[in-house]
């Protein structure tokens, strides 16, 4: 089977949402406050329909599980990654994701580890981002008291940076930040503080998860360090974001198209793309599929190379097997 598989985004909504992923992207969203876009998606909590192909109709997770040469006979036996859009139009819960062995032992999923693309930013926006604790104890001891402003770091973000958030790491997306979020196919947050907003439909306090944010969360906190990696291909530009060994559960790429570019799989064996701007073409074995802001698609293992013509940026990944 040589053809991209094109998914149908499932919505959630949020309380720190808006309706960005209507106004921006085109999107037929429910009402209410929709936060989050779940573009490329196995996980159970909100997994996609393939919308073309061979595969039309089907779920996402169950060709993952019937047709494994799609994915390169993966080792895991879920689909690892997940892909999505954050429309922060409030800010969120400031939080913590376990890694692998905890998140096992707890939540019987994948670990969390994830990355952003800004891809936009308002003037002054900041994410919350680290901490100051030198101790598991004064860890413990800042959070039994509720002194967030001395724990929690800052960090200013304008549209087009990049940012990685390994597990262990305290984090919030603040208000005025649209994201295009890679991760791994996990949906364990550990809310540690969220402004003491109330659950729309119960009217009770949102839960928050101290106990588990203390055991999870990595002392002393250090900004992690990447190399990213840029190519020239006539007036397009390939960026390597983040790859091994800095990044051990996926690459991600800025795909910067402005002509006709040839492209393959680099550090996985399929490779996830997203649509953040513009359009174009995506040519597979001798057919065209058209490109628009906003379409997300797999490029499955079977696949050699494929060629984008347009004027285009997208953000890409590929698991790490």
């Amino acid at each position: 089977m040589t053809e991209p598989l094109f998914l149908k985004p499932v919505f959630h909504e949020k309380i720190w949402g808006g309706r960005h992923l209507a106004t921006d992207f085109g999107y037929q969203i429910p009402k209410g406050t929709i936060g989050e876009c779940w573009a490329i998606s196995g996980h159970p909590h909100g997994p996609n329909i393939i919308i073309n192909g061979n595969y039309q109709g089907k779920l996402l997770p169950d060709v993952y599980q019937q047709h494994p040469e799609l994915f390169g006979n993966p080792h895991s036996t879920v689909f690892p990654l997940l892909t999505k859009i954050l429309d922060a139009n409030d800010s969120l819960s400031v939080q913590v994701h376990p890694d692998d062995k905890y998140a096992a032992q707890h939540e019987h999923e994948l670990g969390k580890t994830e990355c952003w693309y800004v891809i936009h930013a308002d003037p002054g926006a900041y994410l919350t981002y680290g901490h100051t604790a030198k101790t598991q104890e004064e860890l413990a001891d800042m959070i039994d008291h509720h002194q967030w402003n001395k724990l929690f770091g800052k960090k200013p973000v304008k549209t087009g940076d990049f940012i990685y958030v390994p597990s262990g790491t305290i984090h919030a997306l603040n208000k005025g930040i649209i994201v295009l979020e890679t991760q791994q196919s996990s949906d364990t947050t550990y809310r540690i503080y969220d402004y003491d907003r109330r659950d729309k439909k119960t009217g009770q306090l949102r839960q928050l998860h101290l106990r588990q944010a203390k055991d999870v969360t990595t002392v002393p906190f250090r900004e992690p360090q990447f190399k990213s990696n840029i190519e020239k291909f006539g007036n397009s530009t390939i960026t390597t974001l983040i790859t091994q060994p800095d990044s051990p559960y996926f690459t991600v790429y800025k795909w910067d198209i402005h002509d006709k570019v040839k492209l393959t799989h680099q550090h996985g064996p399929y490779t996830l793309v997203s649509i953040i701007h513009g359009y174009g073409t995506l040519e597979v074995d001798g057919h065209d599929y058209q490109l628009h802001k906003g379409d997300h698609f797999i490029i499955p293992a079977t696949v050699d190379n494929w060629t984008i013509n347009g004027e285009l940026l997208a953000i890409a990944s590929e698991p790490t097997e």
